[in-house]
């Protein structure tokens, strides 16, 4: 009998535990989905993710082969409202993400297993799918007080956050809580609430992908999971760990109120006139200008609206230290537009300027024109 060494053993194993986990298309299928809306949804998803429609092919693919991927959701001090944010996506549909592209495995808001059971799944997960896991972090962990402000299953947070980063593949930090600490890591931070990546080191080796907001869009979210589970790999990121796809152009540079920005028309006091024609809420505080985000292109409530076109300026809710940059309705009296000489007040001076200069050239204009006219005659 031909004996295996340690090799063929791992390689064994890894089929056999790919075997026990159903693909992506298995699922849709077995819940009655035709190929024809299967590949529908392939299309769909590609657009959500901004890919051209050539790979379709490529995430169809992909969910025919591999296994869906466990996911261990974990929450530490928050809110929930990336949850709430999560379960309202629309492209791809949330219960689609969840039931069928991967097996979330734990996550205490939305699973029904509850005590012991519950946290005896952590240890399977752990030991079953070594280092095949992704981790998504909602929260922080708080370090003061050994860690006794936030509590899970008898032990502090940070405990079971650190011993389920060790085995995991990737590392996702769902909002701005895991991503900069958001309002409890605001001064004075009693607790000392500490992001995801600063709590566990500059030297882990494990790719930790930062999706800020609060909450992050609902479709930001479930496509930075869809790309992760389709390509087997994460999204390029910007030097701050954010997905480019999501996270690589300001508000400002898609928000349908930027025409007003560079004309000099500002809302100067909330309903006044013009807030009541649309202006630019950039003085009234409007982050939009500072902040990287999608929510001016993908939108909230399945591509509805976002705060600047309910007529809110933008909060800069996704930057890091949001909280502690002063008023949501104060603004940087600095920010510079068309050159590094102009700020939104000297738009406002210059566009003046400009319409009187026209009017007084004009006149000069027709004057000389009148002239060489009489002239002539």
């Amino acid at each position: 009998m031909k004996s295996c060494g340690a090799k063929e053993l791992r390689v064994a194993a890894l089929n056999a535990m790919s075997s026990q986990v159903e693909t992506f298309y298995e699922v849709m299928r077995r819940q009655g989905i035709t190929r024809r809306s299967f590949l529908k949804y392939c299309s769909l998803t590609a657009a959500a993710l901004g890919l051209s429609p050539a790979y379709a092919n490529k995430i169809a693919h992909a969910m025919e082969t591999k296994p869906r991927t466990p996911v261990i959701w974990l929450h530490g001090l928050e809110c929930t409202c990336c949850s709430e944010s999560f379960i309202r996506s629309a492209h791809p549909l949330a219960k689609d993400v969840v039931l069928s592209m991967i097996s979330l495995d734990y996550d205490d808001t939305l699973m029904a297993a509850s005590g012991h059971a519950a946290e005896a799944i952590l240890d399977e997960i752990k030991e079953k799918y070594k280092g095949n896991y992704i981790l998504a972090v909602e929260g922080n962990p708080p370090l003061n007080q050994d860690g006794m402000s936030c509590i899970i299953g008898g032990r502090p947070f940070s405990e079971q956050l650190k011993r389920m980063a060790d085995d995991a593949k990737a590392i996702i930090s769902w909002g701005s809580c895991a991503s900069w600490g958001c309002v409890q890591a605001a001064k004075p931070n009693p607790t000392q609430a500490t992001p995801v990546h600063k709590f566990l080191g500059g030297g882990y080796d494990k790719p930790i992908i930062k999706v800020p907001g609060c909450p992050p869009i609902a479709e930001v979210m479930t496509g930075v999971i869809t790309y992760m589970l389709t390509f087997d790999r994460i999204p390029e990121l910007d030097r701050q760990g954010r997905p480019k796809m999501f996270y690589s152009q300001r508000i400002h540079d898609k928000c349908y109120r930027r025409p007003h920005f560079d004309a000099g028309q500002f809302v100067e006091e909330w309903d006044d006139e013009g807030a009541r024609k649309g202006y630019c809420l950039y003085k009234v505080g409007c982050k939009g200008p500072t902040t990287y985000n999608a929510c001016s292109t993908v939108r909230w409530n399945g591509g509805t609206s976002f705060p600047i076109q309910s007529g809110h300026g933008c909060i800069g809710c996704s930057e890091d230290g949001f909280w502690d940059k002063g008023s949501f309705y104060s603004r940087d009296t600095e920010m510079n537009a068309f050159g590094i000489e102009a700020t939104a007040d000297d738009i406002g001076k210059t566009a003046i300027g400009v319409v009187g200069a026209a009017v007084v050239a004009h006149a000069a204009i027709s004057a000389v024109k009148a002239a060489q006219k009489k002239g002539d005659k």
